[in-house]
Protein backbone atom coordinates (compact mmCIF):
# COMPACT_ATOMS: atom_id res chain seq x y z
CA UNK A 1 0.00 0.00 0.00
CA UNK A 2 2.82 2.43 0.78
CA UNK A 3 4.47 1.63 -2.55
CA UNK A 4 1.19 2.29 -4.36
CA UNK A 5 0.60 5.63 -2.64
CA UNK A 6 4.14 6.80 -3.37
CA UNK A 7 3.74 5.74 -7.01
CA UNK A 8 0.45 7.61 -7.17
CA UNK A 9 2.04 10.69 -5.62
CA UNK A 10 4.84 10.51 -8.20
CA UNK A 11 2.32 10.35 -11.06
CA UNK A 12 0.29 13.23 -9.62
CA UNK A 13 3.41 15.33 -9.12
CA UNK A 14 4.49 14.70 -12.72
CA UNK A 15 1.08 15.79 -14.02
CA UNK A 16 1.26 18.93 -11.93
CA UNK A 17 4.68 19.85 -13.31
CA UNK A 18 3.91 19.21 -16.99
CA UNK A 19 4.04 22.77 -18.26
CA UNK A 20 5.04 24.03 -21.67
CA UNK A 21 6.82 27.31 -22.35
CA UNK A 22 6.55 29.13 -25.68
CA UNK A 23 9.07 31.83 -26.57
CA UNK A 24 8.65 34.13 -29.57
CA UNK A 25 11.02 37.05 -30.14
CA UNK A 26 10.55 37.32 -33.90
CA UNK A 27 8.12 40.27 -33.93
CA UNK A 28 7.86 43.73 -32.35
CA UNK A 29 7.23 42.18 -28.93
CA UNK A 30 8.83 39.40 -26.93
CA UNK A 31 5.98 37.00 -26.32
CA UNK A 32 6.06 34.32 -23.60
CA UNK A 33 3.35 31.74 -22.91
CA UNK A 34 3.04 29.04 -20.25
CA UNK A 35 0.56 26.28 -20.98
CA UNK A 36 -0.60 24.03 -18.13
CA UNK A 37 -3.28 21.38 -18.21
CA UNK A 38 -5.78 23.94 -16.89
CA UNK A 39 -4.55 27.42 -17.81
CA UNK A 40 -2.66 29.54 -20.31
CA UNK A 41 -0.54 32.46 -19.07
CA UNK A 42 1.08 35.01 -21.35
CA UNK A 43 3.13 38.17 -21.20
CA UNK A 44 4.74 40.53 -23.68
CA UNK A 45 7.80 42.75 -23.43
CA UNK A 46 9.29 45.35 -25.69
CA UNK A 47 11.51 43.69 -28.28
CA UNK A 48 14.77 45.59 -27.70
CA UNK A 49 18.44 44.72 -27.57
CA UNK A 50 18.45 45.22 -23.79
CA UNK A 51 15.61 42.72 -23.39
CA UNK A 52 17.37 40.20 -25.67
CA UNK A 53 20.33 40.30 -23.33
CA UNK A 54 18.20 39.67 -20.26
CA UNK A 55 15.80 37.14 -21.80
CA UNK A 56 16.64 34.46 -19.21
CA UNK A 57 15.80 36.93 -16.42
CA UNK A 58 12.52 37.90 -18.13
CA UNK A 59 11.59 34.21 -18.40
CA UNK A 60 12.53 33.56 -14.77
CA UNK A 61 10.45 36.53 -13.57
CA UNK A 62 7.49 35.42 -15.69
CA UNK A 63 7.66 31.91 -14.21
CA UNK A 64 8.00 33.30 -10.67
CA UNK A 65 4.94 35.53 -11.19
CA UNK A 66 2.89 32.35 -11.61
CA UNK A 67 4.80 30.44 -8.88
CA UNK A 68 6.57 28.16 -11.38
CA UNK A 69 10.23 27.23 -11.63
CA UNK A 70 12.18 26.36 -14.75
CA UNK A 71 12.29 22.77 -13.48
CA UNK A 72 8.45 22.71 -13.79
CA UNK A 73 8.73 23.14 -17.56
CA UNK A 74 8.56 19.89 -19.51
CA UNK A 75 8.96 21.30 -23.06
CA UNK A 76 9.95 24.58 -24.64
CA UNK A 77 8.76 25.80 -28.04
CA UNK A 78 10.80 28.61 -29.58
CA UNK A 79 10.01 30.50 -32.78
CA UNK A 80 12.99 30.14 -35.12
CA UNK A 81 11.89 32.86 -37.51
CA UNK A 82 11.83 34.49 -39.86
CA UNK A 83 12.71 37.48 -37.76
CA UNK A 84 15.39 39.57 -36.15
CA UNK A 85 18.83 37.91 -36.07
CA UNK A 86 19.83 39.06 -32.57
CA UNK A 87 16.50 38.15 -30.98
CA UNK A 88 16.33 34.69 -32.54
CA UNK A 89 19.97 33.97 -31.77
CA UNK A 90 19.59 34.97 -28.11
CA UNK A 91 16.33 33.05 -27.64
CA UNK A 92 17.89 29.92 -29.14
CA UNK A 93 20.93 30.31 -26.88
CA UNK A 94 18.73 30.60 -23.78
CA UNK A 95 16.66 27.58 -24.78
CA UNK A 96 19.79 25.54 -25.53
CA UNK A 97 21.16 26.46 -22.08
CA UNK A 98 17.91 25.28 -20.44
CA UNK A 99 18.25 22.05 -22.39
CA UNK A 100 21.84 21.49 -21.25
CA UNK A 101 21.32 22.44 -17.61
CA UNK A 102 17.79 21.16 -16.94
CA UNK A 103 17.42 18.57 -19.74
CA UNK A 104 14.29 20.29 -21.06
CA UNK A 105 13.46 19.28 -24.62
CA UNK A 106 12.76 22.06 -27.07
CA UNK A 107 11.11 22.43 -30.44
CA UNK A 108 12.13 25.16 -32.90
CA UNK A 109 9.07 26.01 -34.98
CA UNK A 110 8.21 28.59 -37.59
CA UNK A 111 4.69 29.62 -38.52
CA UNK A 112 5.81 28.73 -42.05
CA UNK A 113 6.03 25.09 -40.88
CA UNK A 114 2.26 24.97 -40.42
CA UNK A 115 1.22 25.26 -44.06
CA UNK A 116 -2.51 25.55 -44.60
CA UNK A 117 -3.19 26.69 -41.03
CA UNK A 118 -4.59 30.17 -40.44
CA UNK A 119 -5.26 32.14 -37.26
CA UNK A 120 -2.82 30.09 -35.20
CA UNK A 121 -2.91 30.77 -31.47
CA UNK A 122 0.18 30.24 -29.33
CA UNK A 123 -1.61 27.60 -27.28
CA UNK A 124 -1.99 25.60 -30.55
CA UNK A 125 1.79 25.42 -31.09
CA UNK A 126 2.47 22.18 -29.13
CA UNK A 127 -0.22 20.20 -30.97
CA UNK A 128 0.80 21.69 -34.33
CA UNK A 129 4.43 20.72 -33.69
CA UNK A 130 3.24 17.16 -33.06
CA UNK A 131 0.97 17.17 -36.12
CA UNK A 132 3.64 18.55 -38.46
CA UNK A 133 6.36 16.37 -36.89
CA UNK A 134 8.67 19.20 -35.80
CA UNK A 135 11.87 17.53 -34.63
CA UNK A 136 12.93 17.72 -31.01
CA UNK A 137 16.17 19.55 -30.06
CA UNK A 138 16.92 20.68 -33.63
CA UNK A 139 17.93 24.28 -34.31
CA UNK A 140 17.43 25.63 -37.84
CA UNK A 141 16.90 29.42 -37.60
CA UNK A 142 15.39 31.61 -40.33
CA UNK A 143 16.80 35.13 -40.21
CA UNK A 144 15.67 38.27 -42.02
CA UNK A 145 18.66 40.25 -43.32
Amino acid sequence: MILFSSDLEFVLNNKITMKKLIIDVTNEKIFLVIITSNDVYSITHENTKINYEKLAIIIKNFLNTHTFKISDISKIYVNRGPGNFAGIRNSLSVVKAFNIVKKIDYYCYSFEDFKGKNNIRYEDIPSLCDKFKIKKNLINPIYIS
